[in-house]
């Protein structure tokens, strides 16, 4: 039976109790990519940059590669905005993520959909959007090695299905210039619960509180087509500090574009991609992201790869 020793610091803690904590939402580097998984509100960046309505999107993130069971993340997204029409409109989406965690992890379907109050959504509104869908929670117990108690918390992996709902606004506005400012608040996930899993012994716990999420960023376009954007997103979840996470994107006139950032908890992060197609109607962009952690922890925390892919259409 093969065990596995989850550190505090990178994956899990396993208390005496029996409560386990573990990476509850999966992160992102190129935030702006999955802006509408963490915000229900959100505009999605094709429609902001490109005035492109429809996108479907994936990615796949390596979170801490080189360290043993280490997070992957796996993420499927769709978005709509109904820009044709004034007063109240609507936007619409759906999104399919995976998250694994050594023995732990959850894979979530959700829907969403959004009011959009607007003279014109091709140059501003606010909108207010809930996502709701379903979520499997998975530990994997006969591999979870207690190190004080010397044993496994059980013999039998476990699953639970939980409904889940997520809530958010956002604002986006174009300037005088045709540039474009945009902010939002949002929380993913409005049910906390108290997961209980029963073992061989008794049962043991994880909890899931509620993450709360800022953003703020801005669009800043040039006569020869290229634009830069830096954007601001703050993270705050009860008993950890606040995660402040700044980014700058320079698209070139071209087909490239390159960015970077910083965040409070001391990552480091970059990332480039390519657009392919016509860039009026349709856009095929591929991204790459690297994370690198300078935190307290050291080297030993690992780098981190992210890929997207997306595919955004004017209709």
């Amino acid at each position: 039976m093969k065990r596995y020793l989850l550190q505090l610091s990178v994956i899990a803690l396993l208390t005496v109790a029996k409560t386990l904590t573990a990476q509850q939402l999966s992160l992102f580097t190129q935030y702006r990519e999955n802006a509408t998984i963490i915000n229900p509100a959100a505009v999605d960046a094709d429609f902001l940059a490109f005035g492109q309505n429809l996108t479907v999107g994936a990615s796949y993130r390596a979170q801490w590669v080189g360290l043993e069971n280490a997070p992957t993340t796996q993420t499927l997204r769709f978005s709509y905005l109904n820009k044709n029409t004034s007063g109240v409109g609507f936007m619409a989406g759906a999104h399919l993520m995976n998250d694994q965690t050594g023995p732990t992890g959850f894979t979530g379907f959700y829907g969403r959909l959004a009011g959009v109050l607007s003279p014109d959504p091709e140059y501003g509104g606010f909108i207010v959007g809930m996502s709701a869908g379903a979520v499997q929670y998975r530990v994997n117990a006969s591999e979870i090695f207690l190190r004080e108690e010397g044993d496994v918390v059980g013999s039998q992996d476990q699953s639970q299905l939980f409904p889940d709902v997520g809530v958010g606004i956002y604002y986006y506005q174009a300037t005088a210039n045709d540039d474009y400012f945009y902010t939002g608040v949002s929380v993913p996930q409005v049910i906390g619960l108290d997961l209980t899993f029963k073992n061989d012994n008794g049962q043991f716990l994880t909890k899931r509180v509620r993450h709360f999420y800022g953003l703020l960023g801005f669009y800043k376009f040039f006569d020869n087509e290229s634009f830069i954007e830096p954007s601001l997103w703050v993270k705050y979840a009860p008993n950890v500090p606040v995660n402040v996470d700044a980014n700058i994107r320079y698209q070139t006139p071209g087909a490239l574009w390159i960015g970077t950032g910083i965040s409070s908890a001391r990552n480091f992060h970059i990332d480039a991609g390519v657009l392919l197609g016509n860039g009026a109607d349709n856009t095929i962009r591929i991204g790459y992201g690297f994370d690198y952690s300078f935190s307290s922890f050291g080297p030993s925390a690992g780098s981190t790869h992210e890929l997207n892919l997306s595919f955004s259409f004017d209709r």
